[in-house]
């Protein structure tokens, strides 16, 4: 039993302090484009319906951090912004499935050539499934409507800024979901024998669907979905089964296939899940039968001799993943603390208290406020994250309220 706790603990020691450097780092270039980037470019150029705009949102959703219910939000906001529908579904399938920090932490854990085919897979399922979307809406007038964000104020020392979003609120959005991978990654390695998915001997595509059934209703971010794809390829699991679940994984979830539906409507709702599905067996074959196997073998997890450290017999950590480890250690440990020992405020004369339901990381909570807080006789709002509550200081009507925050795709239970 001590053996397989210590055994347990090493892999995860060595899992984490491996994607610990390239983490921070895409961390902090998220922070960068989340600061220096203009919050009215990815509405400009995302309005007609044509390809271009398609390509656009594609290429604009691939390096952005936003997890498939924190992209919810803001692909309603360029929606009532003017984007097309085909642009819209583009962002949102392209988005979840890969960000700047995953691209990152993919390299660092599974090889360039994993970190080069699955952005490109998500790029061309966005375009296909963009693409589609709007040869089917052609006839479509898009209406651009005020967006309670468009006069947001800038942060007054954008360093400060720059930190603030890329080691607190991006930590708190991923941190339990990058845990949870771990710790799925960690006990798949230790519990399950190496030919296990060998001695299956189930063909690709059997295995990929049966993976896509797993991964569709599964939520898992895309930098948590790393360590489960890379323990399930040193299990047997062909790396296209892998590149299923990294795709389909991230880019699914149960609250984002209700915004489409309910904002898009159900012809596009088939459009967004079906290009996802296709586009990842796809992609799943192509690496399986065109590409050489030799190429998505995760050698960066095995020692020299054959093997694997992640097997957790030695901590083989740098000193450079060690530091960086215990870094993003603190850093989690700080959005634990922050959410939970985060002060209840008294509730003033002037301020009334609505429950939300639907709203998981701090992009929903920024989208909620901004929301509500462009409406009439609001003076102030905050979210409460964990409680699932926004207090509003004013006096604003409830029907207000309530369709600013259905329109974002959230579920408004009235007062507390």
């Amino acid at each position: 039993m001590n053996y397989e706790l210590n055994n347990a603990l090493l892999t995860f020691v060595n899992m984490l302090s491996q994607m610990a450097p390239y983490l921070l780092l895409g961390f902090l270039m998220a922070g960068v484009l989340h600061v220096f980037v203009p919050k009215n470019f990815f509405e400009r150029y995302l309005s007609k319906e044509n390809f271009k705009s398609v390509l656009l949102a594609g290429l604009i959703g691939i390096p952005l951090p936003l997890c498939s219910c924190g992209v919810i939000p803001t692909a309603i906001s360029l929606r009532k912004d003017g984007a097309s529908r085909g642009a819209t579904v583009a962002f949102m399938i392209s988005t979840p499935q890969i960000g700047v920090d995953s691209i990152i932490a993919t390299y660092s854990m599974m090889g360039l050539p994993f970190a080069i085919v699955r952005p490109l897979v998500a790029l061309l399922t966005s375009i296909a499934g963009g693409a589609v979307t709007t040869w089917f809406s052609k006839d479509e007038i898009v209406v651009r409507q005020n967006c309670a964000c468009e006069n947001e104020v800038k942060p007054r020392n954008s360093f400060i800024e720059l930190l603030r979003y890329s080691f607190v609120e991006l930590v708190q959005n991923i941190g339990k979901w990058l845990v949870i991978g771990l710790i799925i990654g960690t006990l798949i390695t230790v519990l399950i024998p190496d030919s296990f998915f060998a001695d299956l001997n189930l063909s690709s595509i059997v295995t990929m669907l049966i993976v896509l059934a797993v991964a569709v209703p599964m939520y898992v971010c895309s930098t948590g979905s790393i360590p489960i794809a890379a323990a399930l390829i040193m299990k047997g699991l062909s790396p296209g089964a892998a590149l299923v679940l990294l795709i389909a994984g991230p880019g699914v979830s149960v609250a984002s296939l209700l915004v489409v539906g309910k904002s898009l409507g159900r012809k596009q709702l088939l459009f967004y899940l079906g290009s996802i599905i296709i586009g990842s067996i796809i992609g799943g074959l192509f690496v399986d039968y065109l590409l050489p196997r030799e190429w998505f073998t995760i050698t960066s997890l095995c020692e020299a001799g054959g093997h694997c450290a992640i097997e957790g017999s030695a901590l083989t950590a740098s000193w450079i993943e060690i530091i960086s480890g215990i870094i993003l250690v603190l850093l989690l440990i700080n959005a634990f603390m922050l959410k939970l020992f985060k002060k209840e405020k008294e509730v003033a004369d002037n301020q009334v208290i609505y429950r939300i339901d639907g709203m998981s990381c701090n992009h929903c909570k920024n989208s909620v406020e901004k929301a509500i807080r462009g409406l009439e006789n609001v003076e102030d709002v905050e979210v409460v994250l964990g409680k699932k509550e926004a207090v509003v200081t004013g006096r604003p009507s409830d029907d207000d309220v309530k369709k600013a925050v259905e329109e974002l795709g959230f579920d408004f239970k009235g007062r507390r």
